[in-house]
């Protein structure tokens, strides 16, 4: 590898918001049934870090299983309640009057606190929650930042944290409306999304 210039990359420790149960733990609903029929159905949920130069850049994004859209998302340089509970926001505009959808998530601080389990029954969410310690109970959501990651984010360099924003905002972007998958028959998410408004 080093003859030819090869570099491997390596995936660093993903960034872990558990920290014990401080509040109330949701049963695991989803039970790992990542497809869905429609549009918010299900929901799945979670934070990942990014690492510049030793400063930390946080993302809360929201992904709906039905055609793997990044429908809603967050970044911050904390990874405080308040950088969820704004992507809590902007996915609760995405709901039509009659969709109930469930949100899962890992069993993170941020999942358990009252005020969020509290946002979502006044939305009519479901809420959902992995087992502890499971990663597999929430793998698209994974699979989602390991993509972002490997496409994305260590093939390039970054001056600074202002620099990665833009460029996270602009990946999210072509992934919802230009990166094709074969699941969705070769359309993008927002193209499937959009066949399906035409049915």
């Amino acid at each position: 590898m080093g003859e030819l210039s090869l570099k491997s990359c390596i995936r660093p420790k993903k960034y872990k918001s558990f920290k014990g149960n401080v509040g109330k733990i949701a049963p695991n609903v989803l039970k790992r049934k990542f497809g869905a029929s429609r549009p918010n159905q299900k929901w799945v949920t979670d934070v990942t870090e990014f690492n510049v130069g030793g400063q930390k850049l946080y993302l809360s994004p929201v992904l709906d299983l039905y055609n793997g859209e990044i429908i809603a998302y967050e970044m911050a340089r904390r990874p405080l309640f308040d950088m969820v509970n704004t992507m809590l926001n902007k996915a609760f505009a995405k709901l039509g009057p009659r969709d109930k959808p469930i949100l899962h998530s890992d069993q993170g601080w941020q999942y358990q606190m009252p005020v969020y389990s509290r946002r979502l029954k006044q939305q009519r969410i479901r809420q959902s929650m992995s087992r502890k310690g499971n990663c597999l109970d929430n793998a698209t959501m994974e699979s989602f930042f390991g993509t972002l990651k490997f496409e994305f984010f260590y093939l390039n360099r970054f001056r600074n944290l202002d620099e990665l924003q833009a460029g996270i905002k602009d990946y999210i972007h072509y992934y919802n409306h230009d990166r094709i998958k074969l699941r969705l028959r070769g359309l993008s998410p927002v193209q499937y999304r959009m066949k399906y408004k035409q049915h």
